[in-house]
């Protein structure tokens, strides 16, 4: 049937204007990717080397060394997250951190943030755990549980994993704070009530080997949310220890003998009443740090060296100033944190004011950061950032 001149002019004029209308309003659901399945393209590497993470057949593999975490670039809020994901050894472990902070918690390797399970089905369950689909607040974060046992952790109300090398799909909402999580299609654990409920999604390392695939997100509409419920946004950090070997650090001939990486700690073992520092390769001017330690033993001691002058230094001796919010407990984990810029020095010891404003010997510096423990002491968390000159 032969359609009249006029209506086919109309028709012809809707499909022009179909033809121009964006994907978005053609059925589009909203999703975008969160991997390119080519790179690490608005991905962070935190405190994992670049041979941590291989892209393969549009997969990211995660060799599980060491342990640690990647991070997204952008920071979000309330959204759908789809991925799937496969461990290839039996009793696997892995994990997906939400609303986390920009640079793992005080001596641990991972982020403050809510955890979601990703373990492979041969590491069995416990009345403490699942091996999958368990949700969690860890190192500082809080969340309500539903179907809990007494603690904070949310667990399934049933087992929907396949095991290794078999895929799963796990689909996240988070929204104000409440988070469910449907495993291989069904929503099985949920949480309420998280903070922080604004941060930076990560993937952990943790020894085992696993792939995922298909990580794609959907941001949901923001809605006010307090302050103190944001996660840390990012302060230009880089971590300065790969946790694989001493790469990025030098000393004497003896070095070797002394200092060791183990995983994400780096250890110092003094042998033969020898000190032996050790130093950043690379030199700084103005810069920011992180640096979290331990003294292993009630004698030790830990003298932290900064560019050019001997004189501008943090002295640490385990169990001194036991009266004061300074105190160093021996075989527990400290942080310092603080910024050399100008001639202005500023240090905190576990979030509290240590050192302000001192100055140093000279406005003109670029060395290396050098860390000089006396006795047995362990380290992590080593991050530095770039920061402005301060004029005085």
């Amino acid at each position: 049937m032969k359609l009249p001149a006029k209506t086919m002019a109309i028709l012809t004029a809707v499909l022009c204007i179909s033809s121009t209308i964006p994907a978005l309003s053609r059925g589009d659901d909203g999703f975008r990717p969160l991997f390119n399945g080519k790179d690490l393209t608005n991905w962070v590497l935190v405190n994992t080397p670049p041979s941590t993470w291989q892209v393969k057949d549009s997969m990211l593999i995660c060799n599980g060394k060491p342990f640690g975490e990647i991070r997204t670039e952008q920071m979000y809020q309330n959204f759908v997250l789809e991925l799937e994901w496969r461990h290839m050894i039996p009793k696997g472990n892995a994990g997906i951190f939400l609303w986390a902070d920009d640079i793992t918690a005080t001596g641990v390797p991972f982020h403050r943030g809510i955890e979601v399970q990703v373990l492979e089905n041969d590491y069995g369950n416990t009345q403490g755990h699942t091996t999958h689909g368990d949700i969690f607040p860890i190192h500082g974060a809080t969340m309500d549980p539903l179907n809990g046992r007494g603690g904070s952790r949310a667990f399934p109300t049933e087992s929907r994993s396949n095991p290794s090398p078999a895929w799963n799909h796990y689909r996240i909402v988070c929204q104000n704070g409440d988070i469910s999580l449907a495993v291989n299609g069904k929503v099985v654990t949920r949480g309420k009530n998280a903070s922080p409920r604004k941060g930076y999604i990560c993937l952990e390392s943790e020894g085992g080997v696993v792939h995922y695939r298909n990580l794609r997100i959907k941001p949901l509409p923001n809605t006010p949310v307090a302050k103190n419920n944001i996660a840390i946004a990012s302060r230009g950090y880089r971590s300065l220890y790969n946790g694989l070997d001493l790469s990025g650090w030098e000393g004497n001939k003896n070095i070797g003998s002394h200092w060791h990486s183990q995983d994400w700690v780096l250890q110092y073992d003094p042998r033969d009443q020898q000190n032996i520092p050790i130093s950043t390769a690379e030199s700084f001017a103005n810069f920011g740090f992180v640096i979290d330690f331990q003294l292993r033993d009630e004698n030790a001691s830990l003298e932290i060296l900064l560019p050019e002058s001997k004189k501008t230094s943090m002295s640490l001796t385990a169990g001194n100033d036991t009266q004061t919010q300074h105190h160093v407990t021996p075989n527990q984990w400290h942080r310092l944190e603080g910024s050399l810029s100008g001639n202005i020095f500023t240090v905190s010891l576990n979030g509290n004011q240590w050192l302000h404003e001192k100055r140093t010997t000279t406005q003109s510096r670029n060395g290396p950061l050098t860390l000089a423990p006396k006795g047995p002491a362990s380290f992590t968390n080593l991050y530095i950032r770039q920061v402005s000159p301060t004029d005085n």
